[in-house]
């Protein structure tokens, strides 16, 4: 285990704020730019069906700002395929959809759409994208992801973030066996969903896990100490419990 583990920045709330007024600001591109010069590893956008937030010029102009990592997550569609074969991300995450949900809910149905996502994980691979599969902790869902030929999976942490107590132990014991058979099977483990600074710690420790994606919490916190020093003490709070278990 190494102390490093990587922060993906999630912005989509602060295409949300934009879009409420129809303004052009705040500007999206400036927050891509202080999240990457605050600790930021990547900076992730979703490209909705709805377009309820990120628009499609915004993840063309993130293509030429982002100088960490690109990842662009989006429904396994026709249309979004086509989006992401325009733009060019470093990487694309795969997430289930739905128009009326108020974020994406639960992980890929990756053994009964089997096929549907395997072709979509084909496509992307031959254009150059490397593909994360937004998946529940699940062994038999994992294995699938393997066989597929994803490189990539996303572990849903939304359940854990919304238990209390022993229950929240629970899922976090099923959060680390699945890192764990990720790895094993050839995996790059990664996690996120509904994490915060007092949840975070403990997902950060697991030894397998790469790379953590949080959005809504880091642009809260951002609301009162500014979008740098909100991505700075997430990192720091992820680090700290990484170190904590070296």
């Amino acid at each position: 285990m190494t102390e490093h583990i990587r922060l993906g920045v999630n912005l989509d709330h602060v295409a949300t704020i934009r879009q409420a007024r129809g303004t052009r600001y705040p500007d999206l591109m400036e927050a891509v730019r202080v999240a990457e010069a605050h600790g930021a590893d990547g900076i992730t956008l979703h490209l909705r069906e709805d377009r309820r937030h990120v628009q499609d010029e915004d993840v063309f102009a993130a293509r030429r700002v982002v100088t960490t990592t690109l990842n662009m997550e989006m429904a396994a569609t026709e249309e979004m395929i086509y989006a992401a074969e325009a733009v060019g991300p470093d990487f694309c995450c795969l997430v289930p959809e739905r128009r009326e949900e108020l974020t994406t809910e639960g992980g890929l149905d990756v053994v009964g759409q089997r096929s549907r996502i395997a072709e979509a994980v084909a496509r992307l691979s031959a254009a150059g994208i490397r593909v994360s599969l937004f998946v529940e902790p699940e062994p038999r869902v994992l294995e699938v992801c393997a066989e597929i030929g994803a490189p990539m999976v996303e572990l849903h942490t939304g359940a854990y973030a919304n238990l209390e107590g022993e229950a929240a132990e629970r899922e976090l014991t099923r959060i680390r066996d699945a890192a764990r058979l990720g790895a094993e099977l050839g995996l790059q483990v990664n996690a996120g969903h509904g994490l915060h600074y007092d949840n975070v710690g403990a997902v950060a420790a697991i030894a397998q896990i790469v790379e953590l994606n949080i959005g809504h919490a880091i642009v809260a916190r951002a609301l009162f100490v500014g979008l740098g020093e909100a991505v700075r003490e997430m990192k720091d709070r992820m680090l700290g419990a990484r170190r904590a278990m070296v």
